[in-house]
């Protein structure tokens, strides 16, 4: 119970670093290849304003605009140049990007791993049973996710902003025809993007420790999760990701070395058998 409990939790991250990526995929169809470098450049200017002595969870109130600023800018002045029908201009910007943030972030804070300080909140635990014992932060991580997932499912279905995100998603001439501009609805979506990006980030570096190159690996979780659960679903993007956070703690159960294995392993056998994942979906 204790091995399923921790791997559900565990997806619950990984919910929260593949909500990102999902939604940009299913609003533009771009791939973002620095996305985990994003993640883990929202934990850095946490950990920042930490150092400065703002308090942690106060220094993610102020990420999360930070984030949400950046994303609209990226879009608006990288990005929109890149989008068309050949998806290879964006890879490699995005790609650009990515090394930058790495090498930007090993200058400014070496490579050394990190952690914020969070007083002790992410030790406290919660005892439901004798030998159960359920962290605190965790749980946390888990609800933001379940939140987030429903929120963007009914954002998507029952606001202007989400029609015009399925619009322009749908057809972009026709959207524009109708009055949309879709540049703009573009950098809404990705601010709102980068908004998860930087909970993810700051999570993470509450949980446990960042260092500058640990992006790559970030993004490859989400990359899983969204896969798994099947493209532009935010339902199944949630599942998928729960589903990867379960093999991988079955796996570190068998044997430490595992874990992450045996979520490649369940990721591949997806791929094979149901390449269009387990909850397809083409428009959210």
């Amino acid at each position: 119970m204790e091995t399923l409990l921790q791997g559900l939790l565990l997806g619950g991250l990984y919910a929260l670093f593949a909500l990102g990526q999902s939604l940009i995929f299913g609003v533009m169809r771009l791939t973002n290849t620095a996305h985990g470098d994003f993640i883990i450049l929202g934990a850095f200017i946490a950990l920042s304003l930490t150092i400065l002595g703002v308090p942690p969870w106060f220094a993610w109130l102020i990420t999360l605009p930070v984030a949400a600023a950046l994303g609209y800018a990226l879009q608006c002045y990288v990005l929109n140049s890149t989008l068309g029908r050949d998806p290879l201009p964006s890879l490699v910007v995005t790609f650009g990007l990515s090394v930058v943030v790495q090498n930007m972030l090993l200058e400014m804070f070496s490579a050394d791993p990190r952690s914020i300080d969070t007083d002790g909140f992410n030790t406290l635990s919660w005892s439901p049973m004798a030998d159960l014992s359920i962290g605190v932060l965790p749980l946390l991580i888990f609800g933001l996710a379940l939140a987030a997932t429903v929120a963007l499912q009914w954002l998507f279905n029952h606001t202007a902003t989400g029609r015009a995100f399925r619009a322009v998603s749908d057809d972009r001439e026709i959207a524009e025809l109708m009055g949309l501009k879709a540049n703009k609805v573009y950098a809404h979506a990705t601010a709102l993007a980068f908004v998860l990006i930087g909970v993810a980030g700051v999570l993470q570096g509450m949980r446990t420790t960042v260092a500058p190159s640990d992006g790559p690996m970030l993004l490859l979780f989400a990359f899983e999760a969204v896969v798994i659960g099947g493209m532009g679903s935010f339902w199944g993007c949630l599942v998928g990701a729960l589903l990867l956070g379960l093999t991988q703690q079955v796996g570190f159960r068998l044997d430490p070395g595992w874990g992450i294995w045996a979520g490649h392993v369940m990721f591949l056998m997806v791929l094979v058998f149901r390449p269009q994942g387990l909850f397809p979906k083409t428009r959210n």
